[in-house]
């Protein structure tokens, strides 16, 4: 069992020392050996996150499963593939509960997670990221709040869930309200969804947005372009809803967006001034 276990992972890592090794002559064998180390880190952390979700699920602290995943996922990537993330007013994230909100530019932005996921949180997910093997499991036994996007009775049920959790346990929801993946190459921001401030209304709690500069100076897919640098992020002030009412969403939205992209231009643009002058 051990010697297939060893087979097993000798293939993966194999290829990204080979992938290393090219990468010091082509850009394209680095691109290659850092998203194949993400994967497989990802899924080494996600088998962590299985067996962790279990054991403190037991000694009935499960609210933290996510965020000690999260922190270990973080602590193996960055250095390997040569992240960091300046994070300003990190003081922020320990409101509690309340409801998270940050752009979302690319798979990359579950080592940013890594970084700054608070304690007793629990991020949003479509449905069909539970049926993945090792990192599915632990998004289920952890906590995760699964959104069936094509059933919108499901979908109601899983917001009422997670507004029980906010209001029962003091658990946080993390929520990308672009609601997928923007792959932008300039600091710009899809339109919001209006779920994430939906919840924060009903469930009387703040929202605090969390900014990530543009990074398609360090990953940008369609060029195969993946190096090491550095990454600002900006966590927002929270913005309290309490006397909101659901009329109040369209307004909330247009003004938390409009505050997002202001700093996320801002950060941006200090990002990119840092890397030029190194």
């Amino acid at each position: 069992m051990v010697n297939l276990l060893l087979l097993v992972l000798s293939f993966p890592i194999g290829t990204i020392m080979a992938l290393t090794i090219l990468g010091r002559f082509f850009k394209t064998g680095r691109f290659y050996a850092r998203i194949l180390s993400c994967y497989f880190l990802l899924v080494t952390c996600a088998a962590y996150g299985v067996l962790a979700s279990v054991a403190l699920r037991l000694v009935g602290k499960v609210s933290i499963a996510q965020w000690t995943t999260a922190r270990a996922f973080k602590n193996l990537a960055c250095p390997i593939i040569g992240l960091e993330f300046k994070v300003e007013n990190e003081g922020a994230l320990d409101t509690r509960p309340a409801v998270f909100v940050s752009n979302h530019q690319s798979e990359l932005d579950i080592v940013f997670l890594g970084r700054v996921f608070p304690k007793h949180c629990s991020v949003t997910a479509k449905r069909s990221l539970k049926y993945i093997p090792f990192l599915g499991w632990f998004m289920a036994l952890s906590g995760t709040v699964f959104i069936d996007r094509a059933n919108r009775k499901s979908a109601i049920a899983a917001f009422d869930s997670a507004i029980q959790e906010i209001k029962g346990n003091k658990q946080s929801v993390w929520i990308f309200p672009e609601g997928t993946r923007s792959y932008f190459s300039k600091p710009e921001l899809l339109p919001f969804k209006k779920g994430a401030f939906h919840l924060a209304i009903q469930a009387g709690v703040p929202i605090v947005p969390v900014v990530v500069a543009n990074y398609s100076h360090v990953l940008h897919l369609q060029e195969r372009t993946f190096e090491p640098g550095v990454i600002n992020v900006k966590v927002l002030d929270p913005i309290d809803t309490k006397g909101l009412a659901t009329d109040d969403v369209d307004a909330l939205i247009l003004s938390t967006r409009e505050n997002m992209l202001k700093q996320l231009k801002l950060i941006s643009a200090t990002g990119v001034k840092a890397e030029k002058s190194q």
